[in-house]
């Protein structure tokens, strides 16, 4: 598997399970058709679909592709960590039973975990 090179803010947030600040990154305000990618390793991780604003501060999604992402344990015991599933990078951390949407979940991810692909337009556009 190919990985990407990582700046040093990304290394410390996708190998050293970082945050960045809070409405600080170039994903939280997005609002672009396409699939946000793992910036480790280039899978697929979430559909613009399923973004949100949760108001939170970091891109919400409340749903993965499937087989995309992975959730562990957190090491403070009490958050559900997710990580891509391919390489095993840190994204975020998932919520449940927050009611922000109808699939009442929400994936808080770190936009220094993320890249992007805009959706391919139509022919003749």
């Amino acid at each position: 598997m190919k990985l990407n090179d990582l700046s040093p803010a990304e290394e410390r947030v996708i190998l050293h399970r970082g945050t960045e600040r809070p409405f600080s990154g170039r994903f939280y305000r997005h609002d672009v058709s396409g699939t946000y990618l793992c910036r480790r390793c280039d899978a697929s991780l979430y559909r613009s679909a399923d973004k949100f604003d949760a108001h939170c501060g970091w891109p919400s999604f409340d749903d993965a592709i499937d087989g995309a992402v992975e959730r562990r344990p957190d090491s403070d015991g009490r958050r559900v960590e997710i990580v891509c599933a391919r390489c095993g990078g840190h994204l975020g951390h998932v919520f449940e039973g927050e009611g922000f949407t109808p699939k009442d979940t929400r994936h808080c991810v770190n936009s220094l975990s993320l890249d992007f692909t805009p959706a391919s337009e139509p022919e003749g556009t």
